[in-house]
């Protein structure tokens, strides 16, 4: 292998590691991306709104964009993701659990909506967070909403049950937000942190026509039995017919709504594959669509890595191994760590031994779980202070994050302002490592 794609050392491989991650993140990013998806402006006003963990990224690039070009609005992001506006109002409020910021900032949104006309334009602006920061609870209370979404994170129930849930206990999710913007244009500019990029799926789809149902969200809660009886009240109501469906497919409503994806999973993985070649290291992209329990994955990719490294089938080491999606973890333990660091540490421990192979796992927010990495790393040299029977009952107790911050093995970005999902690289080295 040439010099420049050398990694058969940690001091190789972490910064090849870390290029790569910042290359998938600048992929998304919208400060390069969203310009080119934005609309010529309304005879009418200019209305600006959204919410996600990029949402004040975004609010940049619109105002840049429309310099010149009278504009209002508001988006709402999460705690420690603010940007300067100058007249977008950027709102910070609770993620992933909701809290009153989030419901005081999206009843000023709809305000703002309440106003719309035939004439004006309104972007909309989403990205993955925006479920939990655009907050109009119905059927239960802020405090109830607020115990029902940690139990779903603790359940092991995906993004798509979850956001079905959410939905339905939701005046603005679930294609309601689109209602309340008719009847003016609506442009929804659109980050995708989910898996196949289903738009209804996205921040919980405020603008996009839902076709879930109630009966669908009664199921989710029967099915990880989760204890949420005001919840499960407003569904069965649902479900009798008493209350108004989600607005569906064909919905009069999205008759002037546009939805225009941005950035996605599968786009940033490609340019991080790109780099891996332009470097001389061999890159097989395996999937963007991966989903499941972080431990059940990584025993899968830990079968893989085993497969190349000593038989060189399919692949022939050295090479970078990519993969993307979101996985889940079922909360057991009391410890503390997200989805990328406990498929870290479910992966080195399912690996016979760990000396040809360097990981990273991250979520290009740079917040896994709702600790302050963005995820963590494996290399040889994880278990050289971190017995190995530990590193497992830290496992069993999902307290991944203890582990890589003892071994000094975390992976800190900060706030990225974009949100496309997990990567996955696994550089398998066929030179040994010291």
């Amino acid at each position: 292998m040439n010099a420049i794609g050398k990694f058969d050392r940690t001091s190789d491989a972490l910064p090849l590691l870390k290029a790569a991650f910042a290359v998938g993140v600048q992929a998304a990013n919208p400060e390069t991306e969203l310009a080119a998806h934005l609309p010529d402006p309304p005879e009418g006003r200019l209305l600006v709104i959204g919410a996600g963990k990029a949402a004040a990224s975004m609010a940049r690039v619109v105002e840049r964009h429309y310099e010149g070009i009278p504009l209002e609005g508001m988006v709402i992001t999460r705690y420690g993701h603010a940007l300067s506006t100058d007249s977008i109002a950027v709102i910070e409020a609770g993620h992933p659990v909701p809290d009153r910021n989030g419901i005081s900032a999206t009843k000023q949104i709809l305000r703002i909506l309440s106003s719309a006309t035939e004439r004006d334009l309104v972007l909309c602006l989403l990205s993955g967070g925006g479920s939990a920061l655009l907050t109009a609870p119905t059927g239960v209370t802020l405090e109830q909403q607020a115990a029902l979404t940690a139990a779903l994170l603790r359940s092991g129930a995906d993004i798509v049950e979850m956001n079905c849930v959410r939905k339905h206990l939701s005046r603005v999710k679930g294609g309601w937000l689109a209602a309340a913007a008719a009847p003016a244009r609506l442009v929804s500019l659109i980050l995708s942190d989910v898996v196949g990029d289903d738009l209804s799926t996205v921040a919980s789809g405020p603008t996009v026509p839902d076709p879930t149902t109630y009966a669908e969200a009664l199921d989710v809660l029967v099915r990880y039995q989760i204890d949420a009886p005001a919840a499960r009240a407003h569904f069965e109501r649902g479900v009798d017919g008493r209350l108004p469906e989600t607005p569906k497919p064909g919905d009069p409503v999205f008759t002037k709504a546009e939805y225009r994806l941005v950035a996605s999973n599968q786009k940033s993985l490609e340019a991080v594959t790109a780099f891996f070649e332009s470097r001389g290291i061999a890159a097989h992209f395996l999937s963007s669509t991966i989903t499941g329990e972080a431990r059940e994955v990584a025993k899968v990719h830990a079968a893989i890595a085993s497969h190349v490294l000593w038989n060189h089938q399919p692949f022939t080491p050295p090479c970078a191994l990519i993969s993307g999606g979101e996985t889940t973890v079922t909360v057991r333990g009391k410890g503390k760590g997200g989805r990328n660091s406990e498929f870290a540490l479910a992966l080195a421990l399912a690996m016979p031994e760990t000396q040809k192979l360097f990981v990273l796992a991250a979520d290009s927010d740079g917040i896994d779980g709702s600790e302050e990495n963005a995820g963590a790393f494996v290399t040889p040299q994880l278990f050289s202070t971190l017995p190995r029977y530990r590193a497992r009952q830290m496992l069993l107790n999902n307290d991944s994050y203890t582990a890589f911050a003892q071994t000094d093995h975390l992976f800190v970005t900060g706030p990225t302002h974009t949100n496309v999902n997990d990567f996955r690289i696994l550089l398998l080295s066929d030179l040994g490592a010291g």
